[in-house]
């Protein structure tokens, strides 16, 4: 048995200025073949889940092309071309297989191309037919449309934010490729889109947390292969943008159909609950000063990489400077200006920054201040969170600065922070402070809770604030809650 596999990946937030262009994706992944195998192999990934379970299955799997950029504004529509033609020729040039497992990510935007997945699968369905079994992995935030239900032959989304299980997932789809062929296995897929956008929520909380669990009772019913309640991508400016309900039944369509409407419904009844409020950066500060042990993580959900925010936002690190906070420290603000200075000077050398700030004024004007450069390192070290554990990860030359009382890192390459292995990458260990700072919606829950005292969602103007009704929309089908409250829904 054949099965080739790929990965094309980008979350788009369009209100992102500037296109994102072929570079930003070669920047962080552009493997083919064997490369593809080496770099996810023995790792907690979608792709490295699919070799695995290839291996255990013993199937002869055909690495094709993968690729994946931090997430950013519209792809273009030369970047997207060229991805495209590479996924392409590489399932061309797999040969005869028996079916097609990908990553995917589902909430994907180029020039004209709203829905970069349903695009692309369109094409690849072109190339192989309507029979080819074509089983793709989602992430939590795709905002899945029906024409990616009807060219794929199954969608399996990740089931919880943060995305610890994309290894499991990856192997999932290989295993059910695998079902279809040998134990003929008929996968019948419904898509129930629901008129809501969900702000960013971890699904340890509720009422997320109780949506999961009535999937996954619905899973455990005979027939049902698997439903999974999908978040959708808020911060991006489509008509298609909506949560929704993936459910797949073995041969009945109308089985699939009462799990995902049920589901549907059940989260339409409880939507308020995923409405978030939480303090700006200085009444998170004073609200962890007051918290009893550490270390208190504060994650800045407004400037998050991860969905798209530019990583050189200073409302928090502002704020904690300010309050001049004891044993605190604050991981990482993205400038490679500034860290380019700090290697220049050198450790031990005191220098005049301005810090951050240098993408726009939404996130925050620049820091001036005296540092201290207190360690300089390359930026390289190896995931160890949960999710995606085991994977390279290079920040470029990064800084270690003293500036008052707080320990603040500095990158030259933007991500958010997943896991506490940057800040020891610089010498610090994070559970000897009392706060802890950094750049993540909720990823690096998964990295930091077992480390955690306290955690504190600091919010404020930015590009993946909670506050959706802070968003130009111009181009979502309306209504649509939280941003029309008459909005009414009912099951097709």
């Amino acid at each position: 048995m054949r099965i080739a596999i790929g990965q094309v990946a980008h979350e788009t937030n369009t209100f992102c200025r500037g296109l994102t262009e072929v570079d930003e994706f070669k920047a962080k992944e552009w493997a083919h073949g064997p490369q593809l195998v080496s770099q996810h192999r023995g790792v907690r990934s979608y792709l490295g889940g699919m070799l695995d379970a290839g291996e255990r299955l013993g199937i002869d799997l055909v690495p094709t092309f993968a690729t994946h950029a931090t997430p950013s504004g519209t792809i273009s529509r030369s970047a997207y071309e060229m991805i495209a033609s590479e996924l392409l020729n590489g399932l061309r040039s797999a040969g005869r297989v028996d079916a097609i497992c990908l990553a995917l990510h589902g909430a994907g935007v180029a020039e004209g191309a709203d829905d970069l997945e349903g695009d692309l699968l369109a094409r690849i369905r072109a190339m192989t037919g309507r029979t080819l079994p074509i089983i793709v992995t989602l992430d939590l935030h795709a905002n899945v449309t029906p024409e990616m239900a009807r060219e794929a032959t199954a969608l399996l989304s990740v089931n919880f934010y943060p995305h610890v299980d994309s290894y499991e997932r990856g192997g999932e789809a290989v295993t059910l490729a695998h079902r279809m062929v040998t134990d003929g296995i008929v996968p019948r897929m419904h898509l129930s889109r629901i008129p809501m956008i969900v702000p960013t929520t971890a699904t340890s909380l509720s009422p997320v947390k109780e949506f999961n669990e009535r999937c996954w009772a619905w899973e455990k019913k005979p027939g049902i292969i698997d439903c999974t309640f999908v978040h959708g991508f808020a911060h991006t400016d489509i008509p298609s943008i909506s949560a929704s309900v993936i459910a797949i039944a073995d041969g009945s369509a109308e089985l699939a159909r009462q799990a995902a409407d049920d589901v549907a419904s059940y989260a339409w009844q409880h939507r308020e609950g995923l409405i978030r409020r939480c303090p700006g950066p200085a009444e998170a500060i004073r609200m962890a000063l007051a918290l009893d042990g550490g270390p208190v993580v504060i994650n800045e959900t407004s400037d998050n990489p991860g969905g798209g925010s530019p990583g050189d936002g200073t409302y928090l690190l502002r704020a904690m400077l300010e309050a001049r906070a004891a044993s605190a420290c604050f991981g990482f603000i993205y400038d490679p200006q500034t860290a380019a200075q700090a290697h220049d000077a050198g450790v031990g050398a005191t220098i005049h920054v301005r810090l951050g700030g240098r993408t726009d004024r939404m996130h925050g004007e620049p820091i001036e201040a005296d540092a201290y450069v207190a360690d300089l390192t390359d930026g390289r070290f190896i995931r160890q969170s949960p999710m995606g554990r085991g994977a390279q990860v290079d920040l470029g030359r990064m800084a270690r600065l003293r500036i008052g009382t707080v320990d603040v890192l500095v990158s030259s390459v933007r991500e958010q922070t997943l896991d506490a292995e940057v800040f020891l990458h610089h010498g610090i260990d994070v559970t000897r402070y009392k706060i802890v700072a950094l750049k993540s919606s909720q990823h690096f829950r998964a990295g930091f809770e077992p480390l955690a005292a306290h955690i504190l969602t600091a919010d404020s103007p930015g590009l993946t604030t909670l506050d959706l009704t802070s968003f130009p929309y111009h181009r979502v089908d309306r209504p649509v809650w939280p941003l029309d409250a008459d909005t009414r829904y009912q099951p097709a």
